[in-house]
């Protein structure tokens, strides 16, 4: 007998310049469970994680990840990082599924949420074509053009 789905899945990140390479990771997501919810990071953290701006701004970037018909439901993060696991409380996940190279704020999630008292499953998804979708090759052509 098959092992039985996980119901409620959590996949989270800045999502700038929706391409081909998140709509994939969403996709994985959504096929672990039945539901799938997208945290989309706040401007002023994702810039704190990566040093830089996103080119689109929060709300611009959660509209694009709300139409996307696999993702149950779209949501910003919190708006300060020492609170992100208030998220996961209130959303109640039975699986965190996490990108290859989504490794800022992951490296002490699993412990994390074991002291939090947590038991979710932490999922790694696969790449796709990260040679040429990922946002920050897109965001550095982009830019050249300009």
């Amino acid at each position: 007998m098959p092992p039985a789905k996980l119901q409620r899945v959590l996949a989270f990140g800045t999502f700038d310049l929706l391409h081909a390479g998140h709509l994939s990771f969403l996709r994985q997501a959504r096929k672990l469970g039945r539901e799938l919810y997208a945290v989309v990071a706040r401007d002023k953290n994702s810039e704190k994680l990566k040093g830089r701006k996103p080119l689109q701004n929060e709300n611009a970037r959660l509209a694009g990840v709300s139409r996307l018909p696999f993702v149950t439901k779209a949501l910003l993060g919190q708006a300060e990082l020492s609170h992100r696991y208030q998220l996961v409380r209130e959303i109640d996940p039975d699986v965190i599924a996490l990108g290859y190279d989504q490794f800022l704020l992951t490296t002490t999630l699993e412990q994390d949420l074991k002291i939090l008292g947590l038991n979710i499953k932490l999922v790694r998804l696969k790449p796709y074509r990260a040679d040429h979708y990922k946002s920050s090759i897109l965001r550095a052509k982009l830019e050249s053009q300009n």
